[in-house]
């Protein structure tokens, strides 16, 4: 399978030139949009916008973590196959925001085995939009990377139909997807349905290492919206999806990622001259996550697990949001509203499945969390030129510890010193952008922002502090950036230049291998323990595409982080190294022909053991480039065939963030989890 692949993929992109070539220059040209996505730049100041189902290279995503690496300033911490934890900017876990459709979604593994984008599955979705830094107050606490929001079409139909979108990829060991979606409907009633798949086995990397990394994972989306009018939108959607996953990075997997979804979102427009636009919604996650040492993996005793292993965490969590769209004058819009969420984590473990199953365990409540928000932001046209942006939110947070016993590693559990501790804060967030177009086509951009993080559950509940065996009393963390940036777009050149610079105080760091003292005298134990650090970033990103005549389109992009952990004197940990991407695409009629080539620096830059609730600095790193190509060929307005080869050398490599290699039985174990090594794929889609 994966030679005929690679084979056939090679012959279609190969053929392609000499097809290209061979057209005749008289045939009048078929305006197409752009068929392999390579590089996604900023449509506006601090805004990406990117569609998750165009395909692209690498091969087209399968969960929220792969679709957001295409983006510059991205990157993923591989586990295995399926379910990395993005960062951008080097912020991971809560300092990214995700939201689906407006929702929060959390994950229940405390070692971050399914993060929210896990139970994400791009080609049901429409659209990806991304807000750089804390630029926006209206989605939620704001995050201090920025927020990243998964979203679908909503709208009045114009006339009663039809439309439905399929597609397909098949690749190199064994990957198989495939998508669904159907909409339909009248003036006054719309339904949508949409479901995915996508599974694949064991991959290798460039030396021919197998990696554990199948995955299987599919979902549903089912919505219904009633329009009796151009300006009432009234819609109830449910989803439901699931799947498993092997890990390379540690000594369990991933057997089940149950999720079940259900939400109620309204809006009206044009109220009044005053009131734009009402808004509110409402939703329900339920999370239910197993993960085990036998079910995906020879089972291999250790110290730590010497029989058969079940963990059980689940999460519910739930929501709603408010929001009014004021136009007090022409000049002048006004979004005010209030937000909410909820969540409940609670977990049961089996040490020997075979003698105690988990399923007969009674699940125990670890730690709620409740969230209050009210927000007001605001765009104001100083001239026709200039325009500026504020906003205020202030936060109420509770957060209550509901263990009373706290798991230290190998040495058994210990009372919890925080049991039953309930935390209250109320944190601000705030921002201030100017915009000025100096002519048409070239916009620049200066913004500060301000926000407060209250501590995650993976900063709270998993790891100890310092001083004690629970972390519960870790302070908020409080972050200050300044955004600056160009956009210039002007005939055949379209560049985008965005800069940042930042001042945390408290920032949550998580450290292992901290030696803590033991009930034994003289014995110690090493322990990870979450710790409040003052740190500075500072680094952006560029974009450059330019056309070369009507047919040839280069697309570049460079994106660099640095950090310093300005109270131990150290670089600030997980930060990914200089990153290039350079494109090339040709395009002639129905046909189009790309390369792509990215280059990663090494990473001398490091704090051993320090990092972020994903994972911990384990080292330095070389650098790598990988060559990957693709062609597309759509024949009709409704089909589109794409091929492409991913890492066409087959090169051996590791991203620097990634999560270390775990020695797993019949595996060979590596620094950190490697890459795929070269990839061959075909994908069709079919629009009707």
């Amino acid at each position: 399978m994966s030679r005929s692949l690679s084979l056939l993929a090679t012959t279609i992109v190969a053929l392609s030139s000499s097809i290209l070539a061979a057209q005749s220059t008289t045939r009048e040209p078929t305006k197409l949009d752009p068929v392999v996505v390579t590089t996604v730049r900023s449509v506006d100041p601090l805004t990406v916008v990117t569609d998750p189902k165009a395909p692209a290279q690498p091969v087209p995503a399968h969960d929220g973590a792969d679709v957001l690496k295409n983006i510059p300033g991205f990157a993923v911490i591989r586990k295995g196959g399926a379910d990395g934890d993005p960062t951008f900017r080097g912020m991971a876990g809560s300092r990214l925001g995700i939201l689906v459709e407006g929702e929060g979604l959390l994950g229940g593994c405390g070692q971050r085995m399914d993060p929210p984008t896990a139970y994400i599955f791009p080609a049901a979705f429409d659209r990806i939009t991304v807000v750089k830094g804390p630029q926006s107050v209206r989605y939620g606490p704001v995050s201090p990377a920025g927020a990243v929001r998964f979203e679908r079409d909503s709208g009045r139909r114009d006339e009663t139909g039809a439309t439905a979108f399929a597609t397909a990829t098949l690749g190199d060991f064994g990957r198989t997807d495939a998508a669904l979606d159907l909409r339909g409907g009248n003036t006054a009633l719309q339904g949508r349905l949409a479901a995915t798949w996508s599974s694949m086995d064991d991959y290798e990397d460039g030396s021919g290492q197998t990696v554990h990394s199948a995955y299987e994972r599919w979902s549903t989306h089912a919505s219904l919206a009633w329009t009796p009018d151009a300006q009432t939108f009234v819609e109830l959607t449910g989803a439901r999806s699931d799947g498993e996953a092997s890990y390379a990075d540690r000594m369990m997997d991933g057997v089940l990622f149950d999720r079940e979804n259900l939400g109620l979102r309204l809006r009206r427009t044009g109220l009044s001259d005053l009131i734009a636009e009402v808004e509110a919604q409402a939703y329900v996650n339920a999370v239910d996550h197993v993960m085990d040492n036998y079910s995906l993996r020879d089972f291999a005793p250790t110290m730590m697990m010497p029989g058969k292993a079940v963990s059980n965490p689940d999460r519910l969590t739930y929501g709603g949001r408010l929001a009014v769209a004021l136009t007090p004058s022409e000049a002048l819009r006004l979004d005010v509203g209030l937000d909410h969420q909820s969540n409940r984590h609670r977990v049961r473990n089996s040490m020997n499945q075979d003698m105690m199953p988990y399923e007969a365990m009674p699940r125990s409540t670890n730690a709620t969390f409740h969230q209050t928000g009210v927000f007001a932001e605001g765009a104001y046209s100083l001239s026709r030129d200039t325009r500026t942006y504020a906003g205020l939110r202030a936060d109420r947070w509770t957060a209550r510890d509901e263990r009373t016993n706290v798991r230290l590693g190998m040495m058994g559990t210990a009372p919890n010193p925080t049991a039953d501790l309930q935390r209250e804060s109320t944190l601000p967030g705030a921002f201030a952008r100017l915009e000025h177009d100096f002519a048409p086509g070239s916009t620049v951009y200066l913004g500060l922002g301000h926000t407060q993080r209250f501590p995650d559950y993976w900063e709270l509940v998993t790891p100890e502090s310092a001083t004690s065996t629970s972390a519960f009393n870790t302070s908020v963390e409080k972050t200050t950036q300044v955004d600056a940036g160009w956009l210039y777009r002007r005939g055949n050149l379209d560049l985008s230049l965005s800069t940042f610079a930042s001042r945390i105080d408290d920032f949550i760091l998580i450290q292992r291998n901290v030696a803590k003292p033991t009930a034994m005298m003289g014995m110690t134990r090493l322990a990870t323990i979450t710790r409040n650090i003052d740190a500075t970033t500072f680094g952006g990103e560029l974009g450059l595409g330019y056309r070369f005549g009507e047919n040839l389109h280069l697309d570049t992009s460079l994106a660099y982080v640095r950090g310093e952990n300005d109270t131990d004197a150290l670089p600030l940990a997980q930060l990914p190294p200089l990153e290039a991407r350079l494109g090339f695409t040709y395009q002639r009629d129905t046909w189009s022909t790309g390369l792509l080539w990215r280059g990663v620096a090494r990473q001398n830059r490091v704090a051993i053991d320090q990092g972020n609730i994903v994972g911990q600095d384990i080292g330095r790193s070389p650098a790598f480039d990988v060559v990957s190509i693709n062609a597309s060929w759509t024949p009709t307005a409704a089909l589109r065939l794409s091929a492409g080869i991913d890492n066409l050398f087959d090169t051996t490599y590791a991203e620097h963030i990634s999560r270390a290699g775990a020695a797993v039985a019949g595996f060979i174990q590596t620094t950190r989890v490697n890459e795929p090594g070269r990839f061959a794929w075909l994908k069709c889609d079919y629009r009707y």
